[in-house]
């Protein structure tokens, strides 16, 4: 049993039940206001069927979210985007074909709902959690401040208490139409929950505005005896169970489904698109900030299956869809709720509200609900977005936020959607042409391979070596890093036999990156010189076979074309070879054994030394893949290349290797055994037939007793060797460092 399934083993009840409890009178206030402008938006007024749209789906998600998702503390109720892209759909609809047909409009927003649930199902299913959460954060800062907008202006009219349907600017410049008694009302809800908090701590802040509203228009009916009727009065939500607002309305709406043309469902398509990709915004967005406080990891797929279920359960019983709430989910949290029990009691808390003051909340006024939203609106909108506008390097994120704001307020949340995912590709775009995709330059007089080599061979290598140039790329080669990688190369292009790209780093190449590639590969054969492609990933992050796909746009054609090594050692091996054909011939007589006196390492011996060594030499010979030695054998012997080569490699796990050197005739390897008598640290396979002398010390130090000058000049020997290695070594690196 894992930490998780433990602590939710073990449930204090009754502190699950008093974060339940705290979270319901958050989350209930707000899904009633938000169901208010969601049905108002239909222009039939009826301000009684929304609240209980808001109550219905608080209970149902509240019940069902948590059972199925995977998040402790996590709350699930009606929010502020669901509220403004359903209200922004209902009032388009009813200025269209279902204009006058309360039972139609109702259903198509149902619909919408019920398909972002389905949505977001679906999410969950292909793993599309992950997929969310790189949307990039100005455009969900900008959509989530443009529908703070959305609902701040919205509700102006409300707080007004002028006729439904009345516009913004309309309310706003026309006093006549304002109602004296609505405004106090408002303003007193406003008033209690922005301050009220200082001195009412404990108390939710939605509970604090309602109070302030409710003790408003209650002290109003004191002076105004008409005030004191619900049924009828445009200033309260009205009784919940009559007429239009009764459960049954719920599920008579869909007699409508069979009135409904292909129009219609249409009309709803992008909308739900939009819902659910909000909603599983939202939902995730709190998720992480749960787990920062609580030091947890959320499933990001689990719970958008979670979410989407209870969207769909309460899109059917006549509720608002919902998400994962920041404001309840907190308050639930820092009243004791510490496992998904917390979550569901919750939901069970708002059902129970329904049947036993269900009264009671026809008196909530709608001003004091407005008043709520302004408040929630005004808290939501980002204003510290505004510091961006302080630095150059972040005015572009600003310009991005302020447009999707903008879209949504002029226009609508659909445009604003459109706006964001265009401006989501940009940014992008951005990143990827800022960041280079060239990772590190270098040149063949700096940086060699790992086939050591006699030090006449790398004086010509250090000296011809700038006719080679390396580029270890990374990120993606695509339209728009492509002029970017061939004006790093313009210049090398003209002076450069060869050009070497290692691949392994590379996300992704398009049909552009791979057309400049074929430039790069003609200009260089033209010239005499080849483009060499190393380290080709077998498979990228996108599935594409990168090798398959250059074999399809003719890169790498047998005759004519890029060549392709497993790894950058080997197309720098080619490079090197290559160079020095060109500088001292092909024909060097280096397929001959060497004998003693050929030998770098013996050369300084003179001959009576060499005679006296030669006594102690074994001669020996490696077909191709013979393993020489293995790591963690035993041995003393150091061995002298004749003829052939050998590749030296370190065991890693799962059966791998990691080349560290090879060498070819003249040099020699296992000196470490030689002089320390330790056991091997790494394997020696010939990677040619090969031909050895092999110098045990146990005999080495026979001769040594009878000429111990022989000991002196060969270790010195040795020592010389392998400081010209570590030389190598140092300016490699210091190339690499400079790169």
């Amino acid at each position: 049993m894992n930490a998780n399934a433990r602590k939710e083993a073990v449930i204090d009840w009754s502190t699950e039940a008093l974060g339940g409890f705290a979270a319901m009178l958050v989350a209930m206030p707000q899904a009633i206001a938000f169901g208010v402008v969601v049905y108002s938006s239909l222009g039939s007024g009826d301000a009684a069927a929304g609240a209980l749209a808001g109550i219905v789906g608080t209970a149902v998600l509240g019940v069902i979210a948590p059972v199925f998702g995977g998040t402790p503390r996590l709350i699930s109720a009606p929010c502020a985007p669901a509220a403004a892209v359903l209200a922004a759909l209902g009032a388009s609809l009813a200025s269209g074909p279902a204009h006058g047909d309360p039972a139609r409009l109702a259903l198509l927003l149902t619909l919408t709902a019920l398909i972002a649930g389905a949505l977001q199902l679906f999410y969950g299913l292909i793993g599309g959690g992950r997929l969310i959460k790189y949307i990039p954060y100005p455009v969900v800062n900008g959509y989530l401040s443009g529908v703070a907008v959305l609902i701040f202006l919205g509700q102006v009219p409300r707080l007004l208490g002028v006729p439904a349907g009345t516009k913004l600017w309309a309310a706003a410049l026309s006093p006549g139409l304002w109602n004296w008694h609505a405004i106090p009302v408002g303003l007193a809800a406003i008033a209690a929950m922005s301050f009220g908090g200082r001195r009412f701590k404990k108390l939710p802040a939605p509970i604090l505005g309602l109070a302030g509203g409710l003790g408003a228009y209650l002290l109003m009916t004191l002076a105004h005896p008409e005030l004191r009727v619900a049924a009828g009065n445009p200033l309260v939500i009205g009784p919940l169970f009559e007429k239009a607002s009764s459960f049954g309305a719920a599920f008579a709406r869909w007699s409508s489904f069979p009135r409904l043309s292909l129009m219609d469902l249409h009309s709803v398509l992008v909308p739900a698109l939009t819902l659910s990709v909000l909603l599983s915004m939202d939902t995730l967005k709190t998720c992480v900030v749960l787990d920062a406080l609580t030091r947890s990891r959320h499933k990001s797929d689990r719970e958008l299956m979670a979410q989407g279920f209870g969207n769909a359960a309460s899109a059917v019983l006549g509720g608002l869809p919902g998400a994962g709430t920041l404001g309840a989910s907190l308050v639930n949290m820092q009243s004791g709720g510490s496992t998904r029990v917390s979550g569901t009691l919750e939901g069970l808390f708002a059902l129970v509200a329904i049947l036993a003051i269900g009264g009671l909340i026809a008196w909530v006024p709608i001003a004091a609900l407005a008043g709520i939203l302004i408040v929630v609106g005004w808290r939501m909108f980002d204003r510290k977005s505004f510091r961006l506008l302080r630095k150059p390097s972040t005015i572009f994120d600003f310009l991005v936020m302020a447009s999707v704001v903008a879209a949504a307020v002029v226009s609508d949340l659909m445009t604003a959607a459109g706006i964001g995912l265009a401006f989501s590709i940009l940014l992008f775009m951005r990143e990827q042409i800022r960041g280079s995709v060239l990772r590190r330059k270098s040149y063949g007089s700096r940086v060699f391979s790992k086939q050591r080599r006699p030090p006449a061979l790398m004086e010509v290598l250090e000296r011809e070596g700038e006719r080679t140039v390396v580029c270890e790329l990374q990120g993606s080669l695509f339209f728009g890093t492509t002029d970017q990688l061939l004006t790093e190369l313009e210049g090398d292009l003209k002076t450069c036999r060869f050009v070497v790209l290692d691949l392994r780093r590379v996300q992704s190449i398009d049909f552009t990156g791979a057309h400049m590639l074929q430039q790069v590969e003609a200009q260089l054969k033209d010239g005499g010189g080849r483009l060499l492609l190393s380290s080709l990933p077998p498979s990228l992050p996108t599935g594409q076979d990168l090798k398959a796909y250059f074999d399809e746009v003719g890169l790498v054609a047998p005759q004519r074309g890029a060549l392709v090594f497993d790894a950058l050692d080997d197309a720098l091996t080619w490079a090197e070879d290559r160079v020095l054909e060109e500088v001292r011939g092909a024909a060097d007589g280096e397929e001959r054994p060497l004998d003693v006196a050929g030998v770098d390492l013996f050369r300084e011996l003179g001959p009576e030394l060499r005679a006296a060594l030669e006594g102690c030499l074994v001669e020996r010979s490696a077909g191709l893949g013979e393993r020489i030695f293995r790591a963690g054998e035993g041995g003393d012997e150091v061995f002298v290349v004749r003829r052939g080569l050998v590749r030296i490699e370190l065991p890693l796990g799962g059966g791998r290797s990691h080349h560290l050197v090879s060498f070819g005739r003249g040099d020699f390897f296992g000196e470490m055994a030689f002089m320390d008598r330790g056991v091997r640290s790494a394997d020696a396979v010939a990677t040619a037939p090969t031909e050895l002398f092999v110098l045990s010390r146990a005999r080495f130090n026979e001769a040594v007793h009878r000429e111990p000058i022989l000991g002196i000049r060969l270790f010195a020997r040795l020592a010389h060797a392998l400081a010209l290695r570590l030389r190598v070594t140092d300016a490699e690196l210091r190339a690499l460092q400079e790169s």
